[in-house]
């Protein structure tokens, strides 16, 4: 049995996973400075400019994305991580020093490629690194930073914005330091971690199963070897040759759509929409008004999304200890049926005209069943589940996928919820899980414990 080390696959592992904190943080940080920047921009009174501000950088996230694939291919996954830490850099200065909306527009897009790109590279980096039977633990660390920056943003926010009375004026909060300085520290706070990554990132090791499709033998065994020993790095490399045994040396998109890659393409894609379309995001992007159901004031409200940001960091913990030992399909039946439950039960809630604690619990527990299943699991499922040489098309084809699928959800809710009410709306998320439940019941087989290329075996052949 090999005797692989931990400390080294875990530092590389958190090294990498920093993409992750740092796509947390730049998709939440926006939102608590928003009351700030509208005022300073004066588009508070213009929706569609308050839309574009908050939307914008997923532009560059499916931007991000789509060339990910390609381009990691070609150039490696530790180019495009330090590429993406770049940045992330860039975007968090510019955003916060620009005094121009149309800058500011174009820095958040920046920041949105770096999340497309970090999104796509970290977990796949992790998954190809890591030995079969603790790889779950390591992918779903990326899965934990995600939740660390999304606390970190939030914590920041909530921390450098000084208190606002509840009858202050737009004017007054123009002329605050919330509204002249603060919000600009909020984003200028990111800068810290992404320059930590992209000089971090010059002492982590390429991933081994994309040197091996170069052809660089001595890397790939020299990497496995600190990783898990001689004999390991020998077994390792014998498999990866021979899956890679028929690779051309340039992946056509086309070849995703033969009969055995086909069928996986299309787990991926539905796997990552469905993590988006269980809906859960829509409690995160509405968790002040439902605090605000609850009774609470405006100044608790930084304080509890706080809270919410807690539990989903706390409960993604129990995940890295699950995934390994219950495996991943389990996790994600659990989490798929766990939010039917709670989503007919907040359904209930709102047709009844429930408030207070039992609807924050709910929201809670929600919370909870997501981060501990769909949110790190699918992570998981989408690096593990496609072959050596497509496996960066692939991806930047399934996180296409979920971008789309967030913009869906967000874009759609307002709809929804004016033509249902919010209890309808919630039943339809319970519907889709359902549903997510039957197809993750159907079609997605186990991958704990194997190695990639026993996987690939399984599902493409």
């Amino acid at each position: 049995m090999n005797k692989f080390n931990t400390k080294y696959l875990l530092a590389i592992s958190l090294v990498s996973a920093m993409g992750g904190l740092l796509f947390g943080y730049d998709w939440v940080v926006i939102g608590g400075a928003k009351p700030f920047y509208e005022k300073f921009f004066d588009i508070a009174q213009s929706p569609n400019l308050q839309g574009w501000a908050m939307s914008c950088a997923l532009i560059g996230c499916l931007l991000g994305a789509i060339t990910s694939g390609a381009f990691s291919d070609r150039f490696g996954r530790k180019k495009l991580l330090i590429f993406s830490a770049f940045l992330f850099a860039l975007s968090a200065f510019g955003s916060g020093a620009t005094s121009d909306f149309t800058q500011f527009i174009l820095y958040r897009i920046l920041g949105g490629i770096g999340i497309g790109l970090a999104s796509n590279l970290s977990p796949m980096y992790i998954a190809e690194i890591s030995p079969a039977s603790m790889r779950g633990r390591f992918v779903s660390l990326n899965q934990l930073t995600i939740v660390i920056g999304i606390l970190l943003a939030q914590i920041v926010n909530w921390q450098i914005a000084q208190p606002v009375a509840d009858n202050a004026t737009d004017a007054e909060i123009l002329m605050s330091w919330n509204g002249q300085t603060g919000w600009r520290w909020m984003f200028w706070a990111e800068t810290i971690p992404a320059g930590l990554f992209f000089l971090l990132m010059f002492f982590v090791p390429e991933s081994p199963r994309w040197l091996a499709k170069k052809g660089k033998e001595s890397q790939v065994e020299a990497i496995l070897a600190k990783i898990g020993g001689a004999e390991y790095a020998h077994q390792e490399y014998t498999v990866i040759r021979e899956t890679l045994a028929n690779d051309t040396g340039k992946v056509n998109f086309r070849d995703l759509l033969k009969p055995g890659m086909k069928r996986v393409l299309i787990i991926g894609i539905v796997l990552a929409a469905f993590q988006q379309w269980c809906g859960i995001n829509v409690i995160f992007n509405y968790a002040e008004e439902v605090f605000a159901a609850a009774g609470y004031g405006v100044s608790d409200m930084l304080f509890n999304v706080v809270v919410t940001g807690s539990v989903n960091l706390i409960f993604t913990f129990v995940a890295i200890y699950t995934v390994d030992k219950l495996g991943r399909r389990a996790l994600m039946i659990f989490g798929a049926g766990g939010l039917a439950g709670i989503y007919a039960l907040i359904g209930a809630a709102y047709y009844f005209q429930i408030s207070g604690w039992p609807m924050l619990l709910l929201v809670v527990l929600a919370i909870a069943c997501y981060a501990m299943s769909l949110a790190p699991v699918t992570w998981v499922v989408l690096s593990e589940i496609f072959p050596n040489r497509i496996r960066g098309a692939a991806m930047a084809v399934a996180t296409v996928s979920l971008w789309l699928a967030s913009f869906l959800l967000t874009y759609t809710f307002p709809l929804l919820n004016n033509a249902f009410g919010a209890s309808g709306t919630f039943w339809l998320y319970g519907i889709i899980c359902i549903a997510g439940v039957w197809f993750i019941y159907k079609k997605l087989p186990e991958t704990k414990g194997k190695s990639l290329e026993e996987i690939e075996k399984e599902i493409v052949n």
